[in-house]
Parts: structure tokens; sequence; C-alpha cells
């Protein structure tokens, strides 16, 4: 893992037109998921990220520093690392850069109202994503997740929820806390639902990374389809022999904006009364 970014990488960063995954630590010590395309890189040892709605990656980062990222651009390269939040500002340069992108500039109702600034700990990439390998583990996924719905478990996962990951266009990510502190992130592209509170996955081109996280680590699965719908969910991580892996759930993030929120376990609705 280099400790630099090269020119390759920072013009890489660049575009709007990216996927960007950050891994943060909730207080609890969790890992939490969320896509954020404005991440991008600030000079060699740097990273940025422009924000223009709350959400709970901004306010982990800030609290406890340590963050995990992946990378993937249109031509389907890879890059992921690690960095440590340093402070942010709302006006400079950097700011500046941002409000005058296409997407923010002449967007009526978001714009960037404030950087934050990140120092990289480290990046690997890019790598050209595996299609073959992901299609083939798909295929093999959907074929044992019928035989790995648990018996009972909480409704974690909506209707909703579940045609968003089960698609096959869909991306997915997995996240879980390293001995280090830090996030790591790995692509299961294959993942699907097995039930209403389990995803799983067989290991596919990540196989090494993924038989290697702890059994019964705490992992987030982040899910997506192309039309930008996502959630995060949250449980253990489990092993259902040597080719299915699996998070047992219990929580859900509706990760998309405008409402950031927890939707499983239900939040109660609180009665606003006058002053």
């Amino acid at each position: 893992m280099r400790k630099r970014l090269t020119d390759e990488d920072i013009a890489a960063f660049a575009p709007s037109e990216k996927m960007g995954i950050v891994a943060t630590v909730e207080e609890n010590g969790e890992p939490h998921l969320s896509l954020l395309t404005t991440l991008m890189a600030d000079g060699a040892e740097g990273l940025t990220i422009g924000e223009f709605s709350r959400g709970q990656s901004k306010l982990n980062m800030r609290e406890r520093g340590k963050m995990g990222f992946l990378v993937m651009g249109l031509d389907r390269r890879l890059w992921r690392g690690f960095a440590t939040w340093k402070g942010l500002a709302r006006e400079g340069a950097e700011y500046v850069a941002y409000n005058k992108q296409p997407m923010f500039r002449y967007n009526t109702y978001f714009g960037i109202n404030t950087v934050h600034y990140l120092e990289l700990g480290g990046v690997e990439g890019p790598d050209r994503l595996p299609l073959a390998a992901i299609v083939f583990a798909s295929l093999a996924t959907a074929l044992r997740a019928r035989r790995a719905v648990p018996a009972a478990g909480p409704p974690v996962l909506p209707p909703f929820a579940r045609r968003v990951i089960d698609k096959l266009d869909s991306l997915s990510f997995l996240s879980w806390i390293s001995s280090d502190g830090f996030p790591r992130i790995v692509p299961v592209l294959q993942a699907r639902s097995a039930g209403v509170s389990r995803i799983v996955f067989t290991p596919g081109p990540w196989r090494d990374e993924l038989r290697a996280a702890p059994r019964g680590a705490r992992a987030a699965v982040f899910a997506m389809n192309l039309a930008m719908e996502s959630f995060m969910a949250r449980g253990t991580l489990t092993r259902f022999g040597a080719h299915l892996m699996g998070v047992d759930l219990d929580y859900l993030y509706n990760s998309a904006p405008p409402s950031h929120g927890q939707v499983w376990p239900p939040v109660k609705l609180e009665a606003m009364a006058d002053a």
C-alpha cells in the first residue's frame, strides 16, 4: 500500500461522475458506510470531502477521525485506502472549486457548505473490476441464497431494500473495523438478500480478504442501484461453510438524501408540543 497519490490517482479522483464509498466508525465502534462522490485528492498526501447534506458519516469523521474509502471511476477501475480527518473549512480555494463544479454551481437547492480535510494513510490500486468473476459469483450466490434464509429473524429488510440489493446491476460493499481501528471496505457486488434479516454472498473475486475477515465481527453492507436508491444494513458477519458468507442483520439506515436516518429498529415518533 502506497503512502502517496500519483498524478494518475489525483486525476481519477477529480471528476464528480465517479463512485466514492466512505466507511467511518460509529460511537459504538461499529462501521458505517455512505456514498460520498465528492471525495477528491488534495495533493499527493491528502483528500477532501465536500459536504452538501448532513449525514452520519461526517459526524463520525469529526468525532473519531478514522475512515476508509473506495473510489471507482467510469472506466471501472478501483482504488481503496484509509485516511484520518484533520479539519474543516467553509471558505477557501477548495470550497470555491467544489462550488464551481456543474453539479453544485447550477443546483438551486444544494451547494457545498463545508469542506472536510483528511490526511492520507495509504492507498492501493488502480485495479480493474473483474466483471466475469463477479457475474459468476452473483449466479452462485443466487443459487445458494434460498438455502440460507433463516427460519426466524427481525424484519430488517423491507421489500424496497430487497429490490435494491437483488438487482444484478446493483452495487454492494462490505465494511468491518480492522485491528488498527480503520474501517476496511471490500466490494461484494455479488451480494443478495436471504429473507428479511440476512444478506449473503459467495467470496468471489475478493475471497482472500473476505475469508480473512473475523467471524462474528460487526459488519455493514451498503447497497445502491443505478437509480441512486440506497441503504446501509448492519449486523454480524457469519459463514456458511466454505462457499457462502453473510451478515445477520439487526439494523437498517436510509442513506439516500434528503432524509438520512435509522429505519430499523423502528424509531419512536415523539409528538410535537407547543413551548
